[in-house]
């Protein structure tokens, strides 16, 4: 499937649940949408930005977007060939003028938008467009496991190179450039050394230098599409109280990547996650840190919890992240009715057979160097 075909297949499924909703057009100007529909697209110049600066007005005929002068060449030289999306510039300093154009291409539709545009007069997107992202295309599924396999190779090379003194900040620095130059977007990034890597599980890094033991963490996009992974390295032979703890939450993701299953609700699937702690004598560590959930054109779409009623799909992307203090585990893998596949694996790195109610599969053990 070209991108053109792609983009047609999506088309008409935003045009069914417009029909759906009584609406004409739809207003698309979130990174996460931009980029699904177009296949890839950027709309963004600020990297922190989750809303761009770009609208992809979708109607039943077709689809335009609507920008400013300044980012109207770039869009249609770069962003737009073999999409068959056009392209209406309207003056970056002149507020009349962009106005103008909206209204001239929504006319009398009745439109709703993912994110207010000033001066335009838009419902909100019903909640249920979200899962139009969820279930990917073959093409999709293709271009992400390209994404993550660069996402892990970058994470591991940068993991390998890591030097004790250095500081967490320039381990981070390593990976973004690992990341970049294969094209990768980094929108998480975190490092926790030594001391660091017990006390916190969303840590960012500092200043701290790294004496023997970190864990390198991403999310990562191309295209839209955002890869997750993380790694543990220790300089040495790592203690055994920190293989055991390592084992056990590689026990813990088997066990939700194995209920990952087509039809499965995440209540259930984390149901699993909170099993295996117990199981491994560790009952309370699901409480110090989310498990993770769905991912695909946002770092995650769902977070699991207890209870959740959400269903996984077929074709559906996911990102878990059982943790128990000082280890992580974490891949991207893809629900499918054939079982749950891991989009990358690692490469080269050392592995641990971890093991959940007959199911099997090889997680990243720490590296010891």
């Amino acid at each position: 499937m070209d991108l053109k075909a792609e983009r047609a297949h999506k088309h008409e499924r935003v045009v069914e649940l417009l029909a759906r909703h009584g609406l004409d057009a739809a207003l698309l100007t979130r990174r996460c949408n931009f980029s699904w529909y177009t296949g890839g697209a950027r709309n963004y110049v600020g990297t922190a930005d989750a809303v761009g600066n770009s609208t992809l007005l979708v109607t039943r005929q077709g689809a335009a977007v609507l920008t400013t002068n300044i980012e109207a060449t770039r869009l249609a030289a770069e962003e737009l060939p073999q999409r068959g999306i056009e392209t209406v510039a309207y003056s970056y300093a002149d507020a009349g003028e962009r106005l103008a154009a909206f209204r001239q291409a929504i006319g009398e539709r009745r439109a709703a938008a993912d994110a207010p545009v000033p001066g335009v007069d838009a419902a909100a997107l019903p909640p249920e467009f979200d899962r139009l992202r969820w279930v990917l295309t073959g093409a999709e599924v293709q271009r992400y496991r390209a994404v993550c396999r660069d996402v892990v190779a970058a994470v591991e090379a940068a993991a390998r190179r890591a030097e004790p003194g250095w500081t967490e900040d320039e381990l981070a620095g390593l990976a973004a450039y690992e990341l970049r130059r294969r094209g990768c977007l980094p929108w998480v990034l975190l490092v926790a050394a030594d001391e660091r890597m017990q006390r916190h599980r969303h840590p960012l890094p500092t200043g701290n230098r790294i004496e023997r033991y970190f864990m390198l963490a991403t999310c990562a996009e191309r295209g839209g599409l955002i890869a997750a992974c993380s790694r543990l390295a220790h300089f040495g032979k790592a203690p055994a109280d920190l293989e055991a703890r390592h084992r056990a939450v590689c026990t813990v993701d088997a066990a939700l990547i194995s209920a990952t299953r087509p039809g499965a609700l995440l209540g259930d699937i984390f149901a699993e996650a909170q099993a295996a702690y117990a199981a491994a004598g560790f009952p309370d560590e699901w409480r110090m840190h989310h498990q993770g959930g769905s991912i695909g054109y946002l770092p995650r779409e769902v977070r699991a919890g207890p209870g959740d009623k959400t269903a996984a799909l077929d074709g559906q992307a996911f990102a878990w992240n059982p943790s128990i203090v000082g280890t992580k585990s974490e891949d991207t893998i893809l629900c499918a009715a054939g079982g749950p596949q891991v989009l990358a694996a690692p490469s080269g790195w050392p592995v641990v057979r971890a093991a959940w109610k007959g199911f099997q599969i090889d997680r990243p053990a720490i590296l010891e160097r």
